[in-house]
């Protein structure tokens, strides 16, 4: 399951375009004239914007930028993977980008520099996009399928290696220690929350299935949270926060909700026990009704984790918006910018639980709903 998520959630970064090999020569003259072009920005003071560095912190990216200390930036090049169905794959670093100033074997990383460069719209053209270029660095307009480990990816390949890790260290102790001693260490910690989750929400949810249905919710609700509390740290991906991975997330929970479900319930969808001149209204509201059930998933977990982080960016960003107008006023908005980011944090952890438990117990009561049908009866 945790690997249909990964492959679900490579968003990609959308089919663009893909040119014929730049000229070495061409491809110097560009990067020197882009280095001159950089440095000539950097001569001039930068004003603070906040919009950049808070969609600079939550948007995906072909890097992991760590931290920066004055001009000096710490990032991790990640690897930049191509395809293209007439010239096959191309795989590099994205370093070789030099951060959107430099295109690399006829391909170039869209930024707002080069965009007003070149005149082109955002709008066709994406900041942090990959898009192919020619010789003279301007878009070719061929189809490519970017296919890279971006940020978010990363993330999610650590956050799934951390599930399996921390489970499979359970399953030891459990197999060392037996089922009927007292939990010790690690094991003590994540019995109960594995326990509750067994009894309190898939059982309930699901009767006469629970054993089936378990490994999934649990896996679910682990990935889920472990991506929730690897958000909050700094310097790491938001991963939640990106609607194309609550999406996969969400596809996965209807998926198994529909192969779940029996005649009964396709039965009260299309002759739900209503009169006759309801039914034309009523089946097709719950037909939209089954279609929902994933839309509410993907929005609730993307805008809960995406507008904690916002938030939390937002009242940074005002430090540096007082400093930028007065340093006095700025050292002094410090303090509470501190005590609100503390408690915004605390806030956070305890989001990221709650969006995780939500997630789980919603799916769960989606996978009961769709053999309800055939329990009702049953009972009767």
């Amino acid at each position: 399951m945790v690997a249909l998520v990964m492959v679900l959630g490579l968003h990609s970064f959308g089919n663009f375009s893909f040119a014929q090999e730049a000229h070495p020569e061409h491809a110097t003259e560009a990067a020197a004239g882009a280095h001159e072009a950089h440095e000539a920005e950097a001569a001039e003071p930068k004003k603070f914007d906040a919009k950049e560095v808070i969609l600079g912190h939550v948007k995906d990216a072909h890097d992991w930028h760590l931290f920066s200390i004055g001009e000096t930036h710490v990032t991790i090049p990640l690897p930049v993977i191509i395809y293209n169905p007439n010239r096959g794959t191309s795989v590099f670093s994205s370093s070789a980008f030099h951060h959107g100033h430099a295109s690399h074997d006829g391909y170039r990383l869209v930024n707002e520099h080069y965009l007003h460069e070149k005149g082109l719209e955002e709008a066709k053209y994406p900041a942090g996009k990959i898009i192919a270029v020619d010789a003279n660095d301007n878009p070719t307009g061929e189809e490519i399928y970017d296919l890279s480990m971006t940020k978010n990816i990363t993330s999610m390949f650590i956050a799934a290696i951390l599930l399996v890790v921390l489970m499979l260290n359970v399953a030891k102790a459990y197999k060392t220690r037996g089922s009927k001693k007292a939990p010790k260490g690690f094991q003590s910690l994540m019995e109960p929350v594995i326990i509750f989750i067994r009894d309190e929400v898939v059982k309930p949810n699901i009767p006469g299935k629970a054993e089936k249905y378990t490994p999934l919710i649990l896996t679910i609700f682990f990935f889920i949270l472990i991506n929730n509390l690897l958000g909050l740290l700094p310097g790491s991906a938001n991963v939640t926060g990106n609607i194309a991975v609550t999406l996969a997330l969400a596809v996965v929970s209807f998926a198994v909700t529909m192969f779940s479900t029996n005649k009964h319930f396709w039965g009260h969808i299309f002759n739900p026990p209503v009169p006759g001149f309801v039914k034309v209204i009523l089946a097709p509201v719950e037909l939209i009704g089954i279609i929902t059930k994933p839309v509410s998933l993907t929005v609730r977990l993307f805008a809960n984790i995406m507008a904690g982080h916002i938030i939390i960016l937002s009242i940074i960003s005002l430090v540096f918006i007082f400093g930028s107008l007065n340093k006095v006023a700025g050292y002094g908005f410090l303090p509470i910018t501190v005590a609100f980011n503390i408690v915004m944090m605390m806030l956070e952890l305890l989001v990221a639980f709650i969006q995780a438990f939500i997630f789980a117990n919603l799916t769960a009561v989606f996978i009961g709903q769709a053999m309800e049908g055939g329990h009702d009866e049953a009972h009767h």
